[in-house]
């Protein structure tokens, strides 16, 4: 028998304190930098964002949202054979113990089961999407529980009004599922290091303390350029390596970073925007959560339905991009 995954399960969260424009606007007047909500929408289509607490970790809202998607799946935590984590902001620093195995506690978990991160930036969530799917395929797992959960908030400079304004904080949550039937159409992945000074957060330890900057780093221009080409070639090879056109897509779900990139992409594809999942202006750029943010919110609200063909794509920073098919 050919195994399958398919997506069984969708589960998000948003931490409770959210910040609109005007609020942010307001914060950073008070440290001399100006800025407006007609300047952060127009730019980016983003009104509003959410920070974590200051106890809130990544693996917290991961948990949160992996609850959700568990609860849809209708599986118990220990029917899960594998975790993958998607993050950028991880629990520890050195990123030991993952994040993965941090959930796995937290989640009250006895069985054992593998857990492991995924580093791919904002691409990260396709990235152990693509993992997950392997693993399902080789028979090798069963119930994978993939999460992207991200606390952005905390690697930002709020002196820097082209960065600080542009992420949040949040998680996202599926459940993927050995099939006899096909549910992941295609995945494709790719990288290219030479691009890996564009977005970065350009520091290392040494010596028990920060040598460069530990703020998050991004050349907006070049990181838009190659966001959009990327976007789009990746795209049409997912949809080539599942035999099919752009015209079979029912919903668009791409990295929630900017509307205009992501606008972009969907005329490229020859596709309407109202085909198009868009959570950007309520939560902003949430790295690898943003994904499956967009994703449980438009299950839940009933667009994305049983039997729709969702492209879901990302672009991230290491430069990282890629993009998985799905039938739901």
């Amino acid at each position: 028998m050919t195994l399958y995954s398919k997506i069984i399960g969708t589960g998000s969260y948003l931490p409770e304190k959210r910040v609109t424009n005007n609020e942010l606007a307001a914060q950073l007047a008070a440290k001399g930098i100006e800025t407006s909500d007609e300047w952060i929408v127009s730019r980016s289509g983003i009104s509003a964002r959410h920070y974590a607490e200051p106890e809130q970790a990544s693996s917290d809202l991961g948990v949160l949202a992996a609850r959700q998607a568990l609860d849809a799946a209708g599986l118990q935590p220990d029917d899960i054979d594998l975790i993958i984590v998607a993050s950028s902001t991880p629990d520890f620093f050195g990123s030991f113990p993952s994040t993965a195995c941090i959930v796995q506690k937290k989640l009250g978990m006895t069985n054992n089961c593998a857990a492991v991160d995924v580093q791919a930036v904002c691409s990260g969530f396709v990235y152990a999407m693509a993992s997950a799917d392997s693993f399902i395929k080789s028979g090798l797992h069963k119930n994978v529980l993939v999460i992207g959960a991200e606390v952005f908030s905390r690697i930002l400079n709020f002196e820097d009004r082209t960065t600080c304004v542009l992420f949040g904080d949040g998680a996202g949550a599926i459940v993927m599922t050995a099939s006899e039937e096909p549910g992941i159409l295609s995945c494709k992945l790719h990288a290219d290091g030479r691009h890996s000074d564009i977005l970065s957060i350009p520091g290392n330890v040494a010596g028990g303390a920060v040598a460069g900057s530990a703020y998050l780093y991004m050349d907006g221009q070049a990181v838009f350029k190659l966001a959009v080409s990327v976007l789009e070639k990746v795209a049409y090879e997912a949809l080539e390596a599942a035999d099919m056109t752009a015209d079979k897509i029912d919903w668009l779900i791409p990295h929630q970073a900017n509307i205009r990139i992501m606008n972009g992409t969907a005329r490229k594809l020859g596709m309407s925007p109202e085909k198009m999942v868009v959570t950007v202006d309520q939560h902003g750029n949430t790295s690898a959560a943003s994904i499956p943010l967009a994703l449980d919110a438009a299950v839940r609200d009933g667009r994305v339905k049983k039997g729709d063909i969702v492209l879901m794509e990302g672009v991230g920073g290491g430069f990282t991009w890629g993009a998985v098919l799905a039938r739901m």
